[in-house]
């Protein structure tokens, strides 16, 4: 079985979209949200190479991965494949500047 390993900041960004979901939308909007959340952290367990790789200048980076969240396309997920599954670093808006989030250099 593919195992799902979220790290701390990718809890907190999943609390805050799920805050600023039923703050402006609705408590169903937001519970769909997480619901789609796990979804697509399980697809990516099973199939972690099919996020597109990011092109960082750092090689101890070069395993992190970004995908979106199923059927909502402006939240991005940032993860790392590992031996039978995957870690999710962050879950971002595409709509942030997840570079400087990420504490990636370009």
């Amino acid at each position: 079985m593919s195992s799902v390993q979220q790290r701390e900041a990718a809890r907190r960004d999943l609390i805050d979209h799920f805050v600023h979901l039923v703050e402006n939308a609705s408590v169903d909007v937001a519970d769909r949200f997480l619901a789609r959340a796990e979804e697509t952290f399980g697809d990516l367990a099973r199939q972690p190479l099919m996020g597109a790789p990011l092109n960082l200048k750092n090689p101890a980076l070069a395993s992190v991965r970004k995908w979106r969240v199923k059927d909502f396309e402006n939240h991005l997920v940032f993860y790392q494949p590992r031996l039978g599954g995957v870690s999710i670093v962050r879950v971002l808006h595409a709509a942030s500047d997840w570079w400087q989030l990420l504490g990636f250099e370009a």
